[in-house]
């Protein structure tokens, strides 16, 4: 959500600010700011809208200094104004904030009881006028942020900046992301290792709890109990450092082109010589049930997964949203694994369902695109789905990646538990290595999907429909399409259809069918007999097989290669991100950050 930096410097700091800041663009934002010291005054600049509006601000009303911090915001508080927009300033202190203070109202009300001042909706001005009350009563910075930081309930990633100050900048960190950067004559906090990537290769990643006072020579970490703490220091992968769109238009429109390498990167990982290969601990002997737990599109991976396991593996398996799981409290069996799945890793309801987890199961896994998120160090196994940087809000080579790491998952339990024979399993790897080459042949009807995209366009409501594993398929279709074209969406099982969702069937409504042909095609087609005879318009979306057999009468169809029934849901991921694609172009939307969506989700 919110992306935050800060710099102390060498150097001017605002461009190196707006465009740190630019780097977390994709994480979603409505507005932002920035706040700089310089000659020891306190000063900051706000805007609403995309940074470029920051940008012109700057141009007509400079900021200089070379102690700053920044931030692009993701409303929990306030509508879109100046005044919501951060950094928030309250007497001789600014912060940036990204989170979530659930106590805010009370902190408000008795400040205000005061006599402090409040401009703005938002949680956020509740802790910089707390700290400023308690600089006002004579404590140190430092112990004004500790004191502060004490009182608040929810989630948090703090950066304050101290008018008169411009060699000290403070973090704190409690349930979202923050690290620390070093650098020679210089030190960065961010929210995201990808805003600090051009200005420094080493890290530390703040644990709960954690203050951090930064100078540009030091920099000092102190844990929930206010003792110095050794956090290590980690490497920034270079990849990061080259966040670009590669010639295309869009990072979506990227990062769909990418699926075929990066899965083939990551299936080598896992498949290398024709056997699994996975970390030591992963042994399903003995374990009598998965929980799968998850947010949006990591949530449908799962959903397919629950297929897999049970099929192959005849392994138990629960399908949670991670905001619901906890509250729900569910029993769990001692002998079974929780495997929760993010791509961010920061996910604050998945890790929140993670700690729930704890001491309650065998052994908790994390499923993660992030191998330094919180979710991967919190868990007992990380593995990583070796995607690379995923930039666009919509999920989209990070759902494939996902989906086959979790298969290689499934068919490690199948063998673990004496459900497939070394014949069969060699002939599962094998399907998976050809997996790449048959998603670089379905990426070729892009070109007939931007054609059917120009009348799906002017859909008012579009119905996914879909059997067994293709009927998540359908849910990530219809979510797809929702999220970044803004079309009323909703994917069903096919079987579902006549018990309600056929109400909705008209000549105004198309009808995605996403039918490969196996075992329950037949019955698949049944229920798009049903919506045609209705005078619905179907696009069926089925192989060349399956096209030949049901096609006829059809609004439109996509054509996709052959694939085992295991792994058409990967397969099939393509057509439904290029339907909302290339939907999304036809209706002139931001493709790569809709509006009101977040691509890291760190607050509940």
């Amino acid at each position: 959500m919110c992306g935050i930096v800060g710099v102390l410097g060498t150097h001017e700091v605002a461009p190196l600010l707006v465009e740190a800041l630019k780097r977390l663009e994709y994480r979603g934002y409505d507005s932002a700011g920035i706040a700089t010291v310089n000659n020891g005054k306190l000063d900051r600049r706000r805007a609403v809208g995309k940074l470029v509006n920051l940008s012109d601000l700057l141009v007509h009303e400079p900021l200089a200094g070379k102690s700053g911090i920044g931030q692009t915001r993701w409303a929990t508080h306030g509508g879109v104004t100046v005044h919501n927009a951060h950094p928030h300033r309250s007497g001789s202190v600014a912060m940036v904030h990204n989170g979530i203070i659930e106590n805010f109202r009370s902190l408000r009300e008795e400040l205000s009881a005061q006599g402090l001042p409040f401009e703005s909706e938002t949680d956020t001005e509740s802790v910089v006028v707390l700290v400023r009350s308690y600089l006002d009563a004579g404590q140190t910075p430092l112990a004004a942020v500790q004191k502060a930081v004490a009182r608040l309930h929810g989630a948090f990633a703090l950066c304050f900046l101290f008018d008169g100050m411009d060699d000290l900048m403070i973090g704190a960190r409690h349930g979202a992301p923050l690290a620390v950067g070093y650098g020679t004559g210089e030190n960065y906090i961010g929210s995201d290792a990808l805003a600090l990537a051009p200005m420094t290769d080493e890290l530390s990643y703040l644990e709960d709890g954690d203050v951090v006072e930064v100078s540009r020579n030091s920099v000092a970490i102190y844990d929930i109990d206010g003792h110095l703490a050794n956090r290590p220091k980690v490497k920034i992968a270079q990849d990061l450092t080259r966040i670009d769109k590669g010639g295309f238009k869009h990072f979506m429109a990227k990062e769909i082109a990418e699926q075929p390498m990066v899965l083939s990167g990551a299936l080598q990982n896992m498949t290398a010589g024709g056997t699994l290969k996975l970390p030591e601990g992963v042994d399903f002997k003995g374990v009598d049930r998965l929980t799968l737990v998850a947010c949006g599109t990591a949530n449908i991976a799962c959903m397919v997964a629950k297929y897999w396991f049970e099929q192959l593996a005849g392994l138990p398996v629960d399908v949670d949203i991670a905001s619901e799981f906890r509250y729900r409290e569910p029993p769990l069996s001692p002998n079974s694994w929780a495997i929760f799945v993010s791509q961010s890793g920061e996910t604050a309801d998945t890790l929140a369902a993670l700690r729930y987890c704890k001491d309650k199961v065998a052994k908790i896994v994390a499923v993660v695109n992030v191998p330094s998120s919180s979710i991967s160090r919190e868990a007992d196994l990380s593995l990583p789905i070796n995607a690379g940087v995923e930039v666009g809000v919509a999920s989209t080579k990070a759902f494939s990646c996902q989906l086959a790491t979790l298969a290689v998952l499934a068919l490690k339990a199948a063998m673990d538990r004496g459900r497939l024979t070394p014949e069969q399993l060699t002939s599962h790897i094998a399907a998976l290595q050809n997996l790449p080459g048959l998603i670089s042949e379905a990426l070729s009807i892009a070109p007939q999907v931007s054609r059917i995209a120009e009348e799906l366009a002017d859909a008012q409501d579009v119905l996914f429909l879909g059997r067994g594993p293709m009927y998540p398929l359908a849910l990530e279709g219809a979510l797809k399409l929702k999220e970044i074209s803004y079309i009323h969406a909703e994917g069903y099982a096919s079987g579902e259809l006549k018990h309600g969702p056929i109400a909705l069937i008209d000549a105004a409504v198309p009808v995605v069918v996403m039918a490969p042909r196996d075992a329950l095609f037949e019955k698949t087609v049944s229920n798009m007999q049903e919506v045609m005879a209705r005078n619905g318009k179907v696009l069926l979306i089925s192989d060349a097989r399956g096209v030949a057999e049901a096609g006829m009468g059809c609004w439109r169809t996509l054509v996709m290669p052959s694939v085992p029934d295991f792994l058409a849901p990967i397969l099939y991921a393509v057509p439904a991100q290029l339907l909302a694609y290339h939907t999304a172009i036809a209706k002139g939307t931001d493709v790569d950050q809709p509006r009101n969506l977040a691509k890291s989700v760190t607050v509940e």
